[in-house]
């Protein structure tokens, strides 16, 4: 579960996600100028075709990735003009 006000950053380029932690850590710092250290928010990165998904947030004690591999659907990235495109949660998501 999602808890309300997390911000949610969607990577709306392709990325190749062979790249871990570090790397998924440092495209973000620098496209959208949030350190992923600081907490409250998620990372989501897409392959090419958007078939598969990582998401990289950060807890107490180190970063976490999630790994998703879509069976029959494909990731819809948003629309945006920058790298990334930046969602809010209005409430918590289930």
């Amino acid at each position: 579960m999602i808890p309300g006000g997390v911000r949610i950053f969607v990577c709306t380029a392709s990325v190749d996600l062979r790249h871990g932690f570090d790397r998924l850590a440092q495209t973000a710092r620098s496209h959208v100028g949030v350190d992923p250290m600081s907490g409250g928010a998620l990372f989501v990165f897409a392959n090419k075709r958007a078939t598969r998904l990582k998401v990289l947030w950060f807890e107490r004690n180190g970063f976490c990735l999630l790994y998703e591999r879509l069976h029959q659907a494909v990731f819809e990235l948003p629309l945006a003009a920058l790298a990334f495109a930046s969602l809010r949660s209005s409430s918590a998501c289930q």
